[in-house]
């Protein structure tokens, strides 16, 4: 089964309470566990491609052909190759829950102790009777899944990040949580920190909620995010109110939201060793934390897996030889002007199978159709590499090297 790839980040603050850090933890992989209980196969086959279409429905053009099933906002089965984490408090006393931060989604829920599911049975449970500071709300909410779907109740409590405390927070208490993915994820539920648009109807967002009540000097938020996988070191951070200049290099590419659902911005051109290149008059991407891989149309991902050198296997994933990793080409992402690449050591996944390794292509084919064009999504294997800014006041979002040891 392998060894808990858990790192922790020891909570630090500023002095000022209006700029705060939320530490980040990084498990080990759902795909990990799934391969070694010999599970992968069947729940790729039966899960992968319905999930994509049912979480990026609902900013999209009613009837487009691909995207009919219906609304979602959390992506919880891409969670397979990366789980960033944190932690927060809900009620009066506290209860502590961990969550996915998600800059792909805009609700905050977490599973409730009514709930029946094995999923919850085996995560922090919300007891709403146990709070003073609980009222409840009385709606039903309900997101929608490739393999069911999850049900709950809305509620209003008092939640707390880090040193923040949000009075009067919206949020869903799942009851009914079905599927293996919830089982055997790490963390309870998802913090979304998309604009309000992108919000099913569990009301206002957190962030939203903050600005409202004057928490932070600056509507801003920022991600460190770290492939490292031992120890006590960081393994990434939430830093709600600006930016910590020590975790990046060089100054902030600011490039501004061209949708205000998702963090969407415009990508200039993608290139394979600067020849290759895809996009070259321009297309769309979503910033998203909640997505481990980078994904794209699916003819260009697939030109872009030989180009790499990747080669599928029969569940639908791409290989990469990890020896020979120094050797393939870098893939770079323009921005604003600013090129972003990023080495095959960015981009392999590497893995153990016993006492074997594996390296797994970062890139997915996912076909996202709008107006303007087919999207991309920028998730977990670019931001390891790229320190990101999420301006609200200012709709845009910057970019920015992190600053990595050479332990990752």
């Amino acid at each position: 089964m392998g060894r808990l790839l858990v790192a922790v980040l020891v909570l630090w603050t500023w002095t000022s309470s209006a700029l705060v850090r939320v530490p980040l933890r990084r498990a080990r992989s759902i795909r990990t566990q799934l391969r070694a209980d010999g599970l992968l196969e069947e729940f790729l086959r039966d899960h992968r491609a319905d999930v994509f279409n049912r979480r990026y429905a609902q900013c999209f053009p009613p009837g487009t052909p691909s995207l009919r099933l219906g609304r979602s906002s959390e992506k919880i089965y891409n969670f397979m190759d990366a789980q960033y984490y944190g932690e927060i408090r809900l009620g009066t006393p506290e209860q502590n829950f961990s969550v996915i931060f998600d800059t792909g989604s805009a609700d905050l829920w977490v599973p409730s102790s009514y709930c029946v599911s094995q999923a919850c049975v085996l995560h922090n449970r919300f007891k709403a009777f146990e709070s003073t500071s609980f009222r409840h709300d009385g709606r039903i909410f309900g997101i929608h899944y490739g393999s069911g779907h999850l049900l709950g109740v809305m509620a209003r409590d008092t939640l707390k990040v880090a040193d923040l405390t949000a009075l009067n927070q919206e949020f869903g208490e799942s009851v009914y949580e079905p599927g293996a993915t919830f089982v055997m994820a790490k963390f309870d539920g998802v913090l979304g920190m998309g604009y309000p648009s992108l919000a099913e109807i569990l009301g206002n967002p957190v962030f939203d909620n903050m600005l409202a009540q004057k928490m932070v000097d600056k509507p801003v938020f920022s991600f460190y995010l770290s492939r490292r996988r031992s120890g006590d070191n960081p393994a990434g951070e939430l830093l709600l109110g600006g930016t910590d200049e020590a975790l990046y290099s060089g100054p902030i590419n600011w490039l501004p939201v061209t949708a205000k659902g998702y963090w969407q911005i415009k990508v200039d051109s993608v290139a394979v060793q600067g020849m290759s290149s895809f996009c070259p008059r321009g297309c769309q991407a979503i910033v998203d934390t909640g997505t481990s891989l980078i994904a794209g149309p699916t003819n260009d991902i697939l030109n872009l897996q030989q180009l790499v050198g990747a080669t599928p296997t029969n569940i639908g994933e791409f290989l990469i030889d990890c020896v020979r990793l120094s050797s393939l080409p870098h893939v770079t992402f323009v921005l604003g002007g600013t090129e972003y690449t990023l080495t095959a050591e960015h981009y392999a996944r590497k893995e153990m199978l016993g006492d074997r390794e594996l390296c797994f292509s970062g890139f997915q084919a996912l076909d996202i159709v709008t107006p303007e064009g087919p999207l991309w999504i920028l998730g977990d294997v670019f931001l390891t590499q790229y320190y990101s800014v999420f301006d609200r006041g200012q709709d845009r979002v910057g970019f920015a090297p992190a600053r990595h040891s050479t332990q990752q």
